[in-house]
C-alpha cells in the first residue's frame, strides 16, 4: 500500500526573462527600413508625444537611390501581345536601365550590444506573401550551389520589370561584377527554366518561345510561327501557312495555343509587384585624398525618424491634476523614450555587422564576386563582440547599396573548406574545380580522383566524395561521360 503526502521543495533556477520592451526591441532590429517606417507610422498615431522629424541632410536622396525600372513595362508587354491580334504596329519603348551604384553620402557610426541575447530566446519574424522575388529566389538558392552564383543570379532576379521580362543589357552587369561574361550568360539560361514559365525572357517572341517549350509544343511549325509574328499581326494568313508548312486548320489551332499563352508571366504576382530592392545601408569608396577606404550609412531617405515634443508634455504635465492622466502622460514619454533610443541602438548595431562585412569582404568590392572571402555569422559577431543572433537579425532581410549592385546583406556569408591558414571558401573551391574541367583535354578528361590531386597540389585538402559533390552540384557530367560527349562533339 503505498502512502500519499504532500512536500513543499524550494528549487533555485535560472531563466531568460523576456521584457516585452526588450522584445520589441528585438522585433526593430529584424525589420527592414520600409518595415521600420510603417511600425514607427502606428506608434506615431497613438503616442501625441512623438512628432515625426525630417530627413537628416546629408546626401542627395536622389542620388542615393534611383527609381525603380520601367514602371509602364507591364503594359507595354500586353500592348505588343494585343498587337499580334488587333494590327497595331506601334512599338513599345524599352525601359531605362537602373542604375543601383549611384552616388551615396555621409558616415556612419555604430557600435553596441544590448540587443544581445541567446540563440534559444523569442524569435519574431514578420510574417508576409510570397513575391514573386521570393518564389524566384527560392529556386535560385536550390538551383545553384555556388555562392557567387546566387550573387549574380539574385542581380539577375532585380533586373526584371513588372511583366517578369529582362530589358537590361547583361554586358552592364558583368562589368560590375567583374564576372565572365559566360558564366552570367549560363546562369542566365538556366534561370529562365524557373517557374513561371516565361519568366526572365527578352521580348515576346522568346517569352511565348519558353512557355512553348515547357508544355512540350515548340514543334517546327510553332517556331516558324513565332518568327513570323509580324504576319499574324497583319492577320496574313496565306503568308503564314506558306511559312509555317501547314494547313488552314494546323494554323487556326497553333494560333489557340499561342493565345493561351501568358505574355506577362508575372501577372500571377500583380497583387504584390516585383519592384526593385531599396537598400537600407550605403556605401561608396572614399577619394584617396581624405585617406581611401569606403564609406557606409544608413539610407536615410526610407529610414524614419521620431522626435518627442518636450514642450508638449511640459505644458500638459503642468496642467494634469488626475492621477490616471499623469500616469497615461508618464507612460507615454516612457514609451517615446524607449522608441527614440531603441531606434537609436538599431541604427548603431546595423552600421557596426555592415561596416565589418564591407571590412572583411574588400577584395569582392575591389575585384569582383571571384573574391568572396569564406565568412560565418560568428566570424563578424567575434569582431565587433556580438551575439551571433544579434548579427543573423541584422542581416537578415536587408539590402546594402553599393558600387556593384544592391545585394542583401546575409549573400555574403559562405562556408570554409579546411581550416585556419589552409581554409578555403567553398565557392572558390568549386570555380577551381569547374576552370580545371573547363580547361581539361578532351582526350584527357580529368577523373575526381585527378581533380583531387591537382587541388592538392595548389593547397587544398579535399576528399575525392566532395568533389564528386561539388561537381554534381554543378550538373558537371562524369570523366566518362564528360569523354563521350567532347568525342561526339
Amino acid at each position: 500500500m503505498s502512502n500519499i503526502s504532500q512536500r513543499l521543495d524550494l528549487k533555485h533556477s535560472q531563466n531568460l526573462v523576456m521584457t516585452p520592451q526588450l522584445q520589441q526591441a528585438i522585433k526593430l532590429l529584424q525589420m527592414n527600413n520600409v518595415e521600420l517606417a510603417e511600425f514607427v507610422e502606428g506608434e506615431l498615431a497613438q503616442n501625441p508625444l512623438l512628432e515625426k522629424g525630417d530627413t537628416e541632410e546629408g546626401g542627395s536622396a536622389d542620388d542615393a537611390v534611383s527609381e525603380s525600372p520601367a514602371a509602364d513595362s507591364g503594359d507595354d508587354i500586353q500592348e505588343e501581345f494585343d498587337r499580334v491580334w488587333t494590327g497595331n504596329a506601334q512599338e513599345s519603348t524599352p525601359p531605362a536601365d537602373f542604375d543601383p551604384g549611384s552616388s551615396m553620402a555621409n558616415v556612419g557610426a555604430g557600435g553596441s550590444r544590448s540587443f544581445d541575447d541567446r540563440e534559444d530566446s523569442f524569435e519574431s519574424r514578420l510574417t508576409r506573401e510570397t513575391t514573386l522575388r521570393d518564389h524566384l529566389l527560392e529556386q535560385m538558392n536550390m538551383a545553384f550551389e555556388d555562392g557567387r552564383d546566387r550573387f549574380i543570379g539574385a542581380q539577375i532576379i532585380d533586373l526584371l520589370d513588372e511583366a517578369g521580362y529582362v530589358r537590361h543589357d547583361l554586358q552592364d552587369l558583368t562589368e560590375r561584377l567583374a564576372c565572365p561574361p559566360e558564366r552570367l550568360e549560363r546562369l542566365f539560361a538556366e534561370m529562365k527554366l524557373f517557374s513561371p514559365p516565361g519568366i526572365f525572357a527578352r521580348d515576346l517572341k522568346e517569352c511565348l518561345q519558353l512557355q512553348l517549350e515547357d508544355q512540350g509544343k515548340l514543334d517546327v511549325p510553332m517556331k516558324a510561327l513565332l518568327e513570323h509574328l509580324d504576319l499574324l499581326a497583319a492577320h496574313n494568313m496565306t503568308a503564314l501557312m506558306a511559312r509555317c508548312g501547314v494547313n488552314e486548320t494546323y494554323l487556326k489551332d497553333m494560333i489557340q495555343e499561342i493565345r493561351a499563352l501568358n505574355p506577362r508571366p508575372a501577372s500571377a504576382f500583380d497583387h504584390l509587384l516585383v519592384q526593385t530592392v531599396v537598400p537600407d545601408v550605403l556605401m561608396k569608396r572614399l577619394p584617396k585624398d581624405v585617406g581611401g577606404g569606403w564609406r557606409v550609412e544608413l539610407n536615410n531617405e526610407t529610414l524614419p525618424r521620431v522626435l518627442i515634443n518636450q514642450k508638449y508634455f511640459t505644458e500638459v504635465a503642468g496642467r494634469t491634476k488626475d492621477k490616471k492622466d499623469k500616469e497615461y502622460l508618464n507612460q507615454q514619454m516612457q514609451s517615446a523614450n524607449w522608441l527614440v533610443r531603441a531606434m537609436d541602438q538599431r541604427a548603431k548595431t546595423i552600421l557596426k555587422v555592415a561596416g565589418e562585412i564591407i571590412e572583411q569582404q574588400d577584395a569582392f568590392f575591389l575585384y569582383g564576386v571571384e573574391f568572396l572571402r569564406p565568412m560565418t555569422l560568428k566570424d563578424i559577431a567575434l569582431v565587433i563582440d556580438m551575439h551571433e543572433s544579434t548579427v543573423s537579425r541584422v542581416t537578415n532581410n536587408k539590402y546594402i547599396g553599393t558600387p556593384r549592385g544592391i545585394f542583401e546583406l546575409k549573400y555574403f556569408f559562405s562556408t570554409a573548406l579546411g581550416e585556419g591558414e589552409n581554409a578555403h571558401s567553398s565557392e572558390s573551391v568549386r570555380a577551381r574545380i569547374k576552370s580545371l574541367i573547363d580547361a581539361e583535354d578532351p582526350q584527357k578528361t580529368l577523373s575526381d580522383d585527378a581533380i583531387v590531386d591537382v587541388l592538392k597540389k595548389d593547397g587544398i585538402e579535399i576528399a575525392r566524395r566532395t568533389v564528386a559533390k561539388y561537381r554534381e552540384g554543378m550538373n558537371i557530367p562524369s570523366s566518362v561521360q564528360r569523354r563521350r560527349q567532347k568525342k561526339s562533339s
